[in-house]
């Protein structure tokens, strides 16, 4: 089947006869500072094009009441659906029901990619690339300060029940095992559900177990901000600890701008909101789109930041 870009879809809609439709959305979680940044970007995309209304729930980490909202959708007849799961290996159930109710479906973070039925798009960012680019971007500056040989890594993981999460920790360590790389040893990787006050504590707990500490990856900048809060907590100084963060929000750029973190990886939030309602729409309306929609993940350090700034 020919698809065709969202944006060109989009276009295509916008200029002809206006019709109505009501998007039913259930976001993982409000608390979660990049799903508030994807929220704002639903919402700004979808005041653009006429005639279109978001019915947003807030799922609170939890899958049953997401699931629970996903039924509520279906019942009430939505037009089509975005999701972005709390638990990403319920992705082929909501993927069955949405499915069998003929309601498209835009999935910011499926498991069952390689199985989406018709009428279900997956919006997002290749979540191995971001894992990558910060690894590449830590070894060189591992490689810079002579610490490549023996450089002792730690992993700040988001909850596990995230395929982004197992997806990031993942390419960290693929990176770290090939060429050069392979000096660097991963003494420890935890989860810290993507908050910066569970990372605090568990990075206070690798401090005070006394081994040496030469880079944090952290699966979000909330994790890399607490652990660079735990650091500074514990006196040690911030030229020896190289930190590496994942989404370039406001705040990580604010505390980049001000000697931390070492390195950052943009995800576009307002490109994956404006796909997803982008094609949601399209959907909706009966045309056809790509199955995958790819927002490229870029590297963030601070000789770049400011091209950063107003873009999450």
């Amino acid at each position: 089947m020919k698809t065709s870009s969202v944006a060109a879809v989009l276009a295509a809609l916008m200029a002809g006869t206006a019709s109505a439709e009501t998007i039913g959305v259930s976001m993982q979680s409000f608390d979660n500072n990049f799903q508030t940044l994807l929220r704002e970007g639903l919402d700004a995309r979808a005041s653009k094009v006429s005639g279109v209304n978001l019915q947003i729930e807030d799922a609170q980490t939890d899958i049953s009441k997401q699931r629970s909202q996903m039924d509520n959708f279906i019942a009430s007849g939505v037009d089509a659906i975005i999701m972005t799961l709390a638990d990403t290996s319920a992705a082929p159930g909501i993927s069955e029901a949405a499915s069998k109710a003929g309601i498209p479906l835009l999935n910011l973070e499926p498991e069952n990619l390689d199985r989406l039925p018709e009428k279900q798009v997956y919006v997002g960012s290749k979540e191995t690339d971001s894992g990558r680019l910060g690894a590449e971007a830590a070894y060189e500056l591992l490689k810079k300060n002579g610490k490549m040989s023996d450089a002792q890594a730690y992993i700040l993981m988001g909850d596990l029940a995230h395929q982004a999460s197992r997806d990031r920790t993942a390419s960290v360590k693929e990176t770290l095992v090939q060429g050069d790389c392979k000096g660097v040893t991963i003494a420890d990787e935890q989860s810290a559900a993507w908050t910066r006050t569970n990372a605090m504590d568990l990075t206070t707990n690798w401090v005070t177990a006394g081994r040496p500490i030469d880079v944090i990856f952290a699966n979000n900048d909330e994790m890399a901000i607490g652990a660079i809060q735990a650091l500074k907590a514990a006196g040690m100084s911030m030229g020896d600890v190289i930190v590496v963060g994942i989404d370039a929000t406001q705040d990580a750029l604010a505390t980049m701008a001000a000697g931390d973190p070492d390195v950052t990886v943009f995800q576009n939030a307002k490109g994956q909101s404006a796909s997803a309602v982008d094609a949601a729409v399209a959907l909706a309306r009966g045309k056809s789109v790509d199955r995958e929609v790819w927002v490229p993940f870029e590297l963030v350090t601070p000789e770049n930041m400011d091209q950063y700034s107003q873009k999450n």
